[in-house]
């Protein structure tokens, strides 16, 4: 396929609400305050990952700070990339999801996943062997919920028995929905059910699991989603020089290494064999970017064209970059990358 890059690509911000080394009630502070700034500058949604027991992210409960930052503003959407289904019982978060609807006015976008790391879902108990069925099972309920009336529903993990669900989502006929994935088949799957692609890795790769998508929405013969956004996920850092850039992106860069590690090496996990160990590996492999805003619209540009996204996925606040520094690579992507689709 030819490369594709919409007229007008969508810019959203994605965070791990990881640890920066202050108290969470002053990081959570400063995250809604760059919310606010990320709907005044028409931004399209706030996507929050959902880890436990690790630094790599403080946002335990993402409908429970995303429903602060729908408070906080008007158009932003907002929603969980992604709820660990694994560890919810498909009812309850089935409410969560509904009640978050409301309370945003109708912004939920919903990213459903398993988990990438059996640690954390150990520690709920769940061993490794039952996270597939699990997942499978909740999301399935999760989805049919979605759709009202009455729920039945047996398997080797849930049973329910006509549930009334006196609550329904305020967006018809539900939220959109999400996957994160690196991988072509699950790409497939998103393609079949009208869901929409979040991905991380060098362009190049991302462009296998677009074209995936695509190969697979071509086959379906019911759409779903009718303008599904296909996201590439970059670590962002401008400055006002190279120098300064990179000044302010290594330190950060390390500190949400040393976080993403924990759990690994807590428990003696090898990292992933493709995890950047420096912010020059981070760049080299396209996890980052850091420069001028005149050199990280041209680089943020061509890595979307080239792995036929459509959507951007900015993690502009990360490790110890103080609010002032997200806040710059905010305004800039507006100024310099977004206007110029307008």
């Amino acid at each position: 396929m030819k490369n594709v890059l919409p007229s007008k690509p969508t810019f959203g911000i994605f965070d791990h609400l990881d640890e920066d080394g202050r108290d969470i009630g002053l990081q959570c502070a400063d995250r809604l305050k760059l919310a606010e700034a990320c709907d005044h500058l028409g931004f399209y949604a706030y996507h929050l990952a959902e880890h436990h027991c690790t630094p790599h992210g403080r946002g335990v409960s993402p409908n429970l700070f995303l429903s602060s930052v729908a408070q906080r503003t008007r158009q932003l959407r907002v929603g969980p990339l992604v709820m660990l289904l694994t560890l919810y019982h498909p009812l309850r978060a089935f409410e969560e999801i509904c009640m978050l609807d409301r309370l945003s006015g109708g912004r939920v976008e919903l990213g459903i996943g398993r988990g990438s790391l059996s640690a954390e879902l150990g520690y709920f108990g769940i061993g490794a062997d039952a996270v597939p069925g699990r997942y499978s099972e909740a999301s399935e309920i999760v989805i049919a919920a979605l759709k009202g009336g009455k729920l039945s529903y047996r398997g080797r993990h849930f049973e329910l028995n006509s549930v009334p669900l006196t609550l329904r989502p305020r967006q018809r006929p539900r939220p959109p929905t999400w996957v994160a994935t690196n991988r072509p088949e699950s790409a497939g799957w998103a393609a079949a059910n009208g869901a929409n692609l979040a991905c991380v890795g060098h362009s190049s790769s991302v462009r296998k699991v677009t074209d995936a998508f695509r190969a697979k929405r071509e086959e379906t013969t019911d759409k779903g989603n009718p303008s599904p956004l296909l996201g590439l996920l970059r670590m962002i850092v401008i400055g006002r020089s190279d120098t300064h850039a990179y000044s302010i992106a290594a330190p950060a860069y390390e500190t949400w290494l040393k976080s993403f590690k924990f759990l690994y090496d807590l428990n003696g996990i090898p990292t992933p064999p493709n995890l950047p160990l420096t912010l020059e590996a981070a760049i080299e492999s396209e996890l980052c970017i850091a420069g001028t805003a005149a050199f990280v619209r041209d680089a943020l540009l061509g890595q979307l064209e080239v792995a036929g996204a459509n959507y951007l996925l900015c993690q502009i606040a990360f490790g110890d970059l103080p609010l002032e520094a997200s806040l710059y690579t905010a305004v800039t992507i507006h100024s310099e990358i977004m206007t110029r689709f307008d």
